[in-house]
């Protein structure tokens, strides 16, 4: 029985392409998927590497930024994360970046790497017009910090960013803002893979 279903099949697949060709319909295949290796990489030796995200639930909406900090051995050193009432994706992802910077300048860390899955993020470095005007004198001021600094900046995909991402979503659930001296529980499973080297997959 199921070898004449699969004949019965294949003749009502090849008679749909008979007549699609007769018609002169275009057919075009499904493109195939790409599968993409991220990886997280450490920084250089005496630098620090931050990754920072933000979100907003609608645009406007509830918003919320976080970072995570980490050395050259890819040890956590520290990270926030900031409930910011209402706001726009983009003002979120910009305001995480800043906070990043705001705070690693407290710290004394001078050689600094952020990485950011955010691409708008990534280009305000160079093209300022991004950020919007309520933002601007803030953006000015980071802009300042870093220049005294040695300072880098790159874009991960969000599967690369999966720590910044979840500490992010913390800031929904806190008042104000919360700094982690300690590992947060729900980003433990991420760091432990980010360590080593294992790579996250994102299917485009």
């Amino acid at each position: 029985m199921s070898g004449n279903l699969t004949k019965l099949s294949a003749r009502s697949s090849i008679t749909e392409f008979v007549i699609l060709k007769h018609f002169d319909v275009t057919i075009n295949p499904p493109k195939p998927q790409i599968i993409k290796e991220i990886l997280w990489s450490p920084p250089l030796v005496n630098w620090v590497k931050f990754n920072s995200d933000g979100a907003s639930l609608g645009n406007p909406g509830a918003a919320d930024c976080g970072g995570i900090y980490k050395n050259s051995n890819s040890d956590f050193i520290g990270a926030f994360a900031i409930n910011l009432g209402v706001t726009t994706t983009l003002c979120a992802e910009l305001i995480g970046a800043m906070v990043s910077i705001e705070i690693a300048h407290k710290k004394g860390w001078r050689y600094l790497w952020l990485e950011t899955d955010s691409m708008l993020v990534y280009m305000a470095f160079t093209s300022h017009k991004i950020v919007p005007l309520h933002l601007q004198n803030r953006w000015n001021n980071c802009l300042h910090l870093i220049s005294s600094m040695h300072f880098y900046v790159s874009h991960i995909f969000r599967e690369g960013n999966k720590c910044a991402d979840t500490l992010a979503n913390t800031g929904l659930s806190i008042v104000s803002h919360c700094w982690f001296s300690q590992i947060p529980a729900n980003i433990t499973a991420d760091l432990v893979s980010n360590k080593p080297g294992l790579p996250s997959f994102r299917v485009s």
